[in-house]
C-alpha cells in the first residue's frame, strides 16, 4: 500500500501521516521505520528536525536517507512486513537538485516509483504541494516547482491513497479499495 500525503508548508501533513502510521502499526502490530530526508543545513533546519524527532515514538527505527531512496527501498525486498514513513519527498527532491542539477529527473522519478511499487512495505509518503503559490522568479526555483509537481503527479497515479491536508484538515483525493 502506498499513501501519498500532500499539503503546503505547516498544513498538518506530517502530523496526519504520523497519526495514520501510529494507527496502522498498532492495529496490525507492524514495525515502523521513519525515513528522514532532511539535512541540518543551518540552525533553523536543525530546530525543525529536533521538533519532528520529538513527535515520533521512541520505538520506531530511523533511516536518514537524504539522496538514495531507491537503494533503500530496494533493500526492503525480502524484509519482514513493516511500515515506512518517508518525510519528506520535497526535501529529497531539493537534495537531488542541489547534488546533481543536470540529472534526468524523469529517470530519477521513474526509478523511485519502481522501487516504491515493488517494496513489500506499507509506505506513507509526505510531500509539499508547491505549485499553489506564486510563480518563482529564478530558473532553479521554477525547475524545482516543475519537478515537484511532476513527481507528485507520477506518485499520485501509482498510489493507493492520496490525501491533501490544508489547515490540519485531511481531504481524500484518491482511495483504491483492495
Amino acid at each position: 500500500m502506498i499513501h501519498l500525503i500532500l499539503g503546503g508548508a505547516r498544513s498538518g501533513k506530517s502530523q496526519f501521516a504520523l497519526n495514520e502510521v501510529k494507527r496502522l502499526s498498532a492495529s496490525h502490530n507492524l514495525a515502523v521505520t521513519f525515513v528522514a530526508t532532511a539535512t541540518a543545513i543551518d540552525a533553523e533546519m536543525q530546530t525543525r528536525i529536533t521538533h519532528h524527532q520529538a513527535e515520533r515514538p521512541k520505538d520506531w527505527d530511523l533511516a536518514e536517507i537524504p539522496l538514495d531512496l531507491q537503494s533503500f527501498l530496494t533493500k526492503t525486498q525480502g524484509s519482514p512486513p513493516q511500515i515506512l514513513l518517508i518525510d519528506c519527498l520535497t526535501l529529497w527532491l531539493n537534495n537531488q537538485l542541489f547534488a546533481a542539477p543536470t540529472q534526468d529527473f524523469s529517470v530519477l522519478s521513474a526509478r523511485l516509483i519502481e522501487a516504491l511499487v515493488t517494496s513489500p512495505c506499507d509506505i506513507f509518503l509526505v510531500a509539499n504541494e508547491v505549485g499553489l503559490g506564486v510563480i518563482p522568479m529564478g530558473e532553479v526555483s521554477r525547475q524545482f516547482v516543475d519537478q515537484a509537481g511532476w513527481l507528485n503527479q507520477a506518485l499520485a497515479a501509482k498510489a493507493d491513497a492520496v490525501t491533501f491536508v490544508a489547515a490540519g484538515l485531511p481531504m481524500t483525493l484518491k482511495k483504491v479499495e483492495k
